[in-house]
């Protein structure tokens, strides 16, 4: 049976985790809504390249290949968020496991922290390259030389 005085630093160690998934929770519904506007601009253009002339249907497939891409990046941004918070939870529940049956695996929690550290990496990359397409494209369109 595990004591109060031993469970309350397990709690303490489990804040960190706990915190970083509600960053990065807030940080998906970013980018979810960033894929959501994406996909509904991507809809609306597909419907002008239907029923729009030469020039109009040209335009749209310039930006639908940058939607495209956009909607790519943000998938992986997101996939990698997700995998963050998935590490995450699972690092709480190995800390309290280990901590109820006394395991010593400070090499588990240890890769488990580093990967879901690695994820919030790699997602905020491809949320920056986003970031970075989309303003690209609005140059273009607004053809302010870059």
């Amino acid at each position: 049976m595990m004591l109060l005085d031993r469970l309350i630093p397990v709690l303490q160690v489990a804040i960190g985790p706990v915190i970083l998934i509600s960053g990065v929770g807030l940080l998906l519904l970013s980018m979810t809504n960033r894929l959501g506007r994406t996909i509904d601009r991507s809809r609306i253009l597909v419907e002008l390249r239907r029923n729009g002339s030469a020039d109009e249907r040209q335009r749209s497939d310039l930006q639908l290949q940058v939607l495209w891409k956009r909607a790519h990046l943000l998938r992986l941004a997101i996939i990698l968020g997700s995998a963050s918070v998935l590490f995450a939870c699972l690092l709480i529940i190995l800390l309290f496991v280990a901590a109820l049956m006394h395991w010593e695996i400070a090499v588990l929690i240890i890769v488990l922290f580093t990967g879901c550290m690695a994820a919030v990496i790699g997602s905020m990359v491809y949320f920056i390259r986003d970031i970075n397409l989309s303003l690209h494209a609005l140059a273009t369109e607004l053809e302010i030389p870059q």
